[in-house]
């Protein structure tokens, strides 16, 4: 409803991914090639990442990995295990968002859609790197304790990422993060967790953005017997960097995250970052409720909506609704 563009937006996605261990296979020093092959494409005017902004006039993503990119490989690196495997170690072309900032409901191929609710609540920096040159290691430091660093390159590029090799050893402009994060086990990281999340990122001389840094916290904790509820609170608050807020709160809570339906429901108050929009924007609401049902053993539906409050390039509008639906089939 009151689009300044177009009030219709579709995109799909085609992917492949897998994993291949090559030595000590079934050990706890086990190794092996992590790969994903993707093509992200367009079906209307603008890719469903562009909607907002484009023709909504709201300072966000309504979904942000349904671009026009074409076909990238997102991942192509070692994975290694060391320490009986509480540590882990990744090095090669990787997605930053594999591992900062991860609770259960982050993935907006399953889950939230609006990028306030996944990685980062939208004041992580550098533009979100993935199919990057990088490195990653974690590790837990006790039974509950654990920690998580990486180095990626900020100028990566998951359509040509074998510029990366060139991009990181030359220029050598990185996103660096550090989160040290609570949790009863590694069975239960992704269910029950508490983290906070450090990140930096340098000037990138090419693409013209200042270097920031930010501090990014979560705790989502799943209740019930069968966990069937995880309430959560996270926020994310940046210093330049080229992240989409200075600061973004939000909090909701989903249903039955442990069964094949869930039920999700977010609410989010943030601030466009104004040395990346370049104008100071007023503050921004944003609201969203899904239902992700499994209709086949290899097929599942999430009808959506998303509610935009005060987007900020559309003064005209205090209030948007978008309605949305998306279709997953896996193999």
């Amino acid at each position: 409803t009151d689009a300044i563009g177009n009030n219709v937006g579709a995109s799909g996605a085609f992917r492949i991914y897998g994993q291949w261990n090559l030595v000590n296979h079934g050990s706890d020093k086990e190794g092996g090639i992590v790969f994903k092959v993707e093509n992200r494409h367009k079906y209307t005017e603008n890719a469903l990442r562009e909607y907002g902004p484009v023709d909504l006039g709201y300072a966000g993503l309504l979904q942000s990995v349904y671009s026009n990119q074409g076909w990238r490989a997102t991942n192509l690196y070692w994975r290694q295990e060391f320490g009986n495997s509480t540590i882990v170690a990744y090095g090669g072309f990787v997605d930053i968002t594999d591992w900062t900032d991860v609770y259960a409901v982050a993935s907006p191929w399953q889950s939230f859609n609006n990028l306030v609710f996944a990685t980062g609540s939208g004041a992580l920096g550098g533009a979100y790197p993935d199919g990057s040159m990088g490195l990653m290691i974690s590790g837990w430091l006790t039974d509950n304790l654990y920690a998580v660093g990486s180095l990626v390159d900020a100028n990566g590029d998951a359509t040509q990422f074998w510029k990366g090799f060139d991009t990181f050893f030359s220029d050598f402009e990185t996103v660096k993060t550090f989160e040290l994060g609570y949790s009863p086990g590694a069975e239960m990281l992704f269910l029950r967790n508490i983290h906070l999340t450090v990140w930096q990122v340098d000037a990138r001389t090419e693409a013209n953005t200042p270097s920031g840094w930010g501090i990014i916290g979560s705790a989502s904790w799943a209740l019930g017997a069968q966990y069937q509820y995880l309430p959560f609170l996270r926020f994310g608050w940046a210093k330049d960097g080229f992240a989409f807020y200075e600061y973004s709160i939000s909090t909701g809570i989903a249903f039955n995250i442990a069964g094949p339906n869930t039920l999700g429901i977010g609410l989010n108050y943030n601030k466009p970052n104004e040395s990346t929009f370049g104008i100071d924007l007023d503050p921004q609401f944003t609201g969203e409720v899904f239902y992700k049902f499994k209709l086949t053993h290899h097929s599942e539906i999430t009808p959506n909506i998303q509610f935009l409050g005060n987007p900020a390039f559309n003064p005209d509008n205090s209030f948007i609704a978008v309605f949305g639906l998306r279709g997953r089939f896996f193999f």
